[in-house]
């Protein structure tokens, strides 16, 4: 016998919120299944129908009840508030058939139809808090560990996303809320708008609009779910708002656009863009780091140097080395006398180290550098692409790049008196042009 089972997410509770395809789905079922609470939310939906009701901790029993229903030919709707594919049963039930030998050509048919989540269903009585990128992190760690939240939170956090906290905190789970807090105000302004929704379209529904620094002093349970604004996101008039970016391009909402820029095209700063930006603003900051122009667009130290290699960047200069030549780079700085050395830690501290290029070591996947006055161990392993790059009559170096665009090591030439020495300067623009990819300097 043929059975079915419809994975059914019914959006807040309220029926008007409820697709018409998830109210179908109902109706055609023989067998409901749910938690108890979700049950009490659709119970008009429900006269005549077999109700089996599980509790908060018994996912995977409901997923093998409607599965063992639905074998004996039954139709059977496991339904879940908000949209039962995020966070929701439809991803437990799949792995629960498919270790049972089930396969989508089988006789048991399922169907998953989606609501509205907790996410969009929160945000829609708030205001416009989801207009612009957004990403979701549950803050339970029933089954997830907590470094591995704490690495999505600092991950969206930096990246500027606005973020929805599903199961932020429960009678026992209370202070994964203040640490989420305490991650998201290293990145965030603690002015930054918070919208806390408890129980959206139900009875009890509350809203609490506040700011970060306020937020794990609020009121809040498994029920709420809370939204924290990105760097543009305000409050007006009782409204949180996260602006789309026209701002970006025309003068008012309405107006015209900005010098440079064209409707319906990328912006300046868009992927074909925002590199010759770089350049021309290298171009006009000449007394800037290329480390202080990394930060100043929120890029790695690894694209900046590629931009500059892309065109002109005034004074700066750059190209690639050769994937298959950045070995032998150690072998000419031999030529280039003595050497400055930088090494900086993720933390900000900045290493200098005066060397001689013979002093270069390898050993394994290490490139050590050891003279009387310190030791330096290099994981050359972590090497995936290098620079030349020079600011004419200020510096000319060698930058050693990981796969993340950031600089493992970086070597540099000396002044002697207060200049290059013309002889040594000569050996390093013989290295640029016989093994970068492009010999131009």
């Amino acid at each position: 016998m043929s059975g079915k089972i419809y994975l059914v997410g019914f959006g807040p509770g309220a029926e008007e919120h409820m697709s018409y395809r998830a109210k179908s789905a109902i109706s055609d079922a023989d067998i409901v299944i749910g938690y108890t609470t979700y049950i009490k939310l659709v119970k008009d939906l429900l006269v005549d129908k077999e109700v089996i009701k599980k509790g908060m901790t018994e996912e995977i029993d409901r997923c093998i009840e409607a599965y063992e229903h639905a074998k004996l030919g039954k139709k059977v709707a496991l339904i879940s508030s908000g949209d039962i594919g995020v966070y929701g049963m439809a991803g437990p039930t799949y792995e629960v058939l498919l270790k049972s030998g089930w396969t989508p050509d089988s006789e048991i048919s399922v169907e998953v139809i989606p609501g509205s989540t907790a996410l969009s269903a929160c945000a829609s009585l708030v205001g416009a808090p989801l207009t612009h990128d957004f990403c979701s992190i549950s803050l339970s760690d029933l089954l997830t560990p907590w470094p591995v939240i704490s690495r999505r939170l600092e991950a969206a956090a930096k990246a500027d996303f606005v973020i929805a906290l599903y199961n932020p905190k429960s009678g026992r789970r209370v202070q994964q809320i203040v640490e989420a807090q305490r991650i998201l105000l290293n990145y965030r302004s603690p002015e930054t708008p918070v919208a806390i929704v408890k129980s959206a379209y139900r009875r009890r529904q509350m809203i609490q609009l506040v700011r970060l620094d306020q937020m794990s002093d609020c009121d809040i349970g498994m029920l709420t779910t809370v939204l924290i604004g990105n760097s543009s996101t305000y409050v007006e008039q009782g409204l949180m708002i996260t602006p789309r970016g026209y701002a970006n391009k025309y003068e008012t909402l309405t107006g015209e656009t900005k010098a440079g820029e064209q409707a319906g095209r990328s912006l300046t700063m868009g992927l074909e863009g925002w590199e010759s930006c770089l350049r021309r603003y290298l171009a006009e900051n000449p007394v800037k780091t290329l480390e202080k122009v990394a930060d100043y667009f929120g890029v790695s130290l690894g694209e900046v140097l590629e931009a500059v290699a892309g065109g002109e960047a005034g004074d700066y200069k750059a190209t690639r080395i050769t994937d298959d030549k950045i070995n032998e780079v150690l072998k000419q700085a031999k030529n280039w006398g003595k050497l400055r050395g930088i090494v900086r830690a993720e933390a900000g501290t900045v290493t200098e180290l005066f060397l001689q290029a013979d002093e270069f070591k390898h050993r394994g996947e290490w490139l050590n550098v050891e003279n009387p006055y310190f030791h330096c161990h290099i994981n050359w392993e972590n090497v995936k692409a290098a620079y030349f790059s020079s600011r004419e009559q200020h510096s000319y170096s060698v930058n050693f790049i990981d796969y993340l665009g950031r600089l493992v090591f970086r070597v540099s030439l000396i002044k002697q008196e207060g200049q290059f020495n013309p002889e040594l300067l000569a050996h390093y623009h013989h290295a640029w042009n016989d093994l970068s990819q492009k010999g131009n300097q």
